[in-house]
């Protein structure tokens, strides 16, 4: 019996804001709960608006009730946010909104405040002005966290609110062709075909497309065979900058989900890549990447922070080194994030960053380049890092990263390293910083 979505989008929203759990581990697994393909999207854009504009919400709701609803009801507090989304920010007919989440209450136990949700939900209807938020704090106005938009301020003076606003957009689907499976142009043609529209707007990424309305992806031409993978384009700048050769021995520390993984193999098939991630579960979907697109590595599920655990002795000519971090640089990607990181977590994420990078650096043949990369936007995590690193250790040399000229329109000035912003190019918040390692004459002056 299929779910009702409403019902699904409210405890889904509850368990991340409530539980702190992820909307990537919860949502998926209520949409197996329904049936209808519609619903299911209608569920996921439910969650990921209401994740994008819970501050507004909320405080929408504290105009029209007395205090929010907790403990057995506390679900039902976060199904009136489910209406509200729906009438100020769907399409969703106002009695289709009002009518279905109240029905909703009922599959939730919430038949003793149905009346309740029908008068909040119909007030929202009549009262357009309990969405002005102009007098509203920076929180409420850019539905970020206060301590974020404070250290956006302080890191990006002049761009915060571009990069809080860019952050509030849907993601867009940008996909990798696997060149060992098919060519650009005639994956490009492929595409044409199906008349699915499409664009490369990125001259230092020739692989990367950008498809002009997002889809499933197994539908599209190709998808079993390996053609392609979805990778965002800012980590498709990662495997050209660590540019692989064939015969090298190359460690993708921290690798899972797998993107980056492929793409250097991709580049260079007859690498010697051992892929790392200290998660046995995330790295199932590693191997399934690998197979799908006809790829070998070897896999390990072991910690890049502990190299004495598993590492054999035999140096890497080049190490790629995505490292855990706030993912600050993604939220439009994943809305939840905002909510589920805190300010007490960046400076253990710090911590631990530049140790994963000190106890890696011994496992470097000199001469050898390790790319240091996160998806966060703030300096502590990557600007900071580098510095910090490049001070202790005497041996490292920071390399400029050189793509192509599009580079020039992003925050090039960032030293050291490169920092791209959610946005730019339609790309997403990304760090890269190339270090490498001086040779053994030099390193022993």
């Amino acid at each position: 019996m299929s779910r009702d979505c409403r019902a699904l989008a409210a405890q889904c929203c509850y368990q991340v804001i409530d539980q702190g759990r992820s909307l990537s581990d919860v949502l998926p697994k209520a949409q197996q709960q329904i049936t209808n393909p519609l619903d299911k999207a209608l569920l996921q854009e439910i969650c990921f608006g209401v994740m994008r504009t819970l501050p507004q919400l909320e405080q929408v709701c504290a105009q029209l009730m007395q205090k929010p609803l907790v403990k057995n009801f506390r679900v039902l507090q976060f199904l009136i946010y489910v209406g509200i989304y729906q009438l100020h920010f769907m399409r969703v007919p106002d009695h289709a909104a009002i009518n279905a989440t109240v029905e909703a209450a009922r599959e939730l136990r919430g038949q003793s405040l149905t009346k309740l949700i029908n008068g909040v939900l119909r007030n929202v209807q009549r009262q357009p002005q309990l969405f002005d938020f102009s007098q509203a704090s920076d929180a409420v106005k850019f539905n970020h966290p206060g301590w974020l938009i404070s250290s956006l301020q302080h890191a990006y003076p002049d761009d915060w609110q571009h990069i809080l606003e860019a952050s509030q957009h849907k993601a867009p689907l940008w996909l990798r062709v696997n060149i060992q499976q098919i060519s650009s142009e005639q994956f490009c043609i492929a595409l044409t075909e199906e008349d699915i529209g499409f664009s490369q707007p990125i001259a230092a990424l020739p692989s990367a497309i950008l498809l002009d309305t997002a889809c499933d992806v197994t539908e599209l031409p190709g998808y079993h065979q390996g053609w392609f993978s979805v990778q965002d384009a800012a980590a498709q700048y990662a495997a050209g900058i660590v540019a692989p050769a064939d015969g090298e021995r190359i460690l993708d520390a921290c690798c899972a989900p797998g993107g980056k993984t492929c793409h250097l193999l991709e580049l260079a098939p007859n690498a010697r890549l051992t892929a790392l991630d200290k998660d046995p579960a995330r790295l199932v979907r590693v191997k399934e990447n690998l197979q799908r697109l006809g790829l070998t590595a070897t896999v390990l599920a072991a910690d890049a922070a502990n190299p004495a655990s598993w590492w054999d002795g035999e140096l890497f000519d080049k190490i790629l080194l995505d490292v855990p971090c706030s993912a600050t640089g993604v939220i439009r990607r994943h809305p939840d994030i905002r909510w589920l990181r805190k300010k007490s977590d960046i400076a253990p994420l710090a911590e631990l960053q530049q140790h994963i990078l000190q106890q890696c650096w011994p496992l470097l043949a000199p001469g050898g380049m390790l790319l240091y990369a996160t998806c966060s936007i703030l300096p502590v995590e990557n600007q900071q890092q580098i510095s910090q690193f490049l001070t202790a250790n005497k041996d490292a040399r920071l390399q400029p990263v050189t793509l192509e000229a599009d580079l020039l329109e992003t925050d090039v000035n960032a030293q050291p390293g490169w920092q791209l912003l959610p946005g730019q190019l339609n790309r997403d918040g990304f760090y890269y910083a190339l270090l490498q390692k001086a040779p053994q004459d030099n390193h022993a002056a």
